[in-house]
């Protein structure tokens, strides 16, 4: 990477890294469908005028099926989910239970094959993929197990489902999404989620009777403006600069930035348990969905080396 593109991987690190945190500010003060609008609706206001702009909302909403399925899975209930689960879950916590997203993908994957929903090639698992996924669910099972002892059930499989969720979101992209401009593909989804949510925030807990503290004012602009919609044009930046291969790292960076965040502002307490359950997450996801290594022989420019 050159600066630029290192200085816009750091940024989204720290973009797709935070809002655990100001989520956890925000439901101190906000019901979680309050904040869940107030967030798709910022991100639709600032993403629709640019995807308008491109011309791009027209090609996502003639997939409107897999753009349907994509906001349900990514956004409609997971960012639900997320914020009611962060009530008593530490931040630092949902963020790694998150990072397990990439092994849970690649069980939907198999399973999407399996129901002849994919016809995209198979890339094989190979020894290092299934060590990556059993190391990756001995760092799961020590969170759940160690770290979460005593935590609310619920919240645990409001994160379970999260995680699942995510990942089903990340395939729809993929393989029925891939070939829509992505600026439309977000734009309308946030929009979509914003309207669902304006009726249910409204026959539900309605919205707050008087302006919220400074604090979480600021956290719900922060989720809105960068971690939604400023997030999203870095990514695009990222992939034009680097591809979608190295840009899809940063998921193994944005837990990171989450567990120090908890720490330094909420001052969340890390225990050993987290540390190895974190360390064998991350390192599970690296294994198995790294690419094959080439033989030298069939790449010219290592045999030339």
């Amino acid at each position: 990477m050159n600066r630029r593109s290192a200085l816009l991987f750091a940024g989204l690190g720290i973009a797709w890294g935070v809002p655990y945190l100001f989520i956890a500010i925000a439901v101190t003060e906000l019901e979680p469908s309050v904040l869940v609008l107030a967030r798709t609706a910022l991100g639709a206001l600032l993403l629709l005028p640019l995807a308008l702009l491109r011309g791009e909302v027209g090609p996502a909403l003639r997939h409107w099926p897999a753009l349907l399925v994509y906001t349900v899975a990514e956004v409609l209930v997971p960012w639900l989910l997320l914020a009611r689960a962060e009530r008593s879950l530490p931040s630092s916590t949902t963020a790694l239970l998150i990072a397990a997203v990439p092994l849970v993908g690649l069980a939907v994957a198999a399973l999407a094959r399996r129901a002849r929903l994919d016809d995209s090639p198979r890339r094989p698992l190979g020894g290092r993929g299934v060590l990556g996924l059993a190391v990756g669910s001995l760092g799961v099972a020590a969170l759940v197990g160690v770290s979460l002892t005593g935590a609310d059930p619920v919240a645990v499989l409001e994160m379970a489902v999260v995680v699942v969720c995510y990942a089903v979101g990340a395939w729809v992209l993929g393989a029925r999404l891939r070939d829509v401009p992505s600026a439309g593909v977000m734009a309308c989804s946030l929009a979509v989620s914003a309207l669902v949510y304006l009726p249910v925030v409204l026959l539900g807990p309605g919205l707050p009777a008087q302006l919220p503290s400074g604090p979480v004012v600021l956290a719900v602009v922060v989720l809105g403006v960068v971690c939604t919609a400023g997030a999203f044009l870095l990514f695009g930046a990222l992939v034009a600069a680097v591809g979608a291969v190295r840009t899809t790292t940063v998921v193994y960076v944005n837990p990171l930035v989450a567990v120090v965040a908890g720490a330094l502002v909420l001052g969340e307490r890390l225990t050993a348990w987290t540390a190895v359950g974190a360390v064998l997450v991350l390192a599970g996801s690296v294994l198995a969905t790294a690419p094959p290594r080439r033989r030298a022989a069939a790449d010219p420019a290592v045999a030339a080396t």
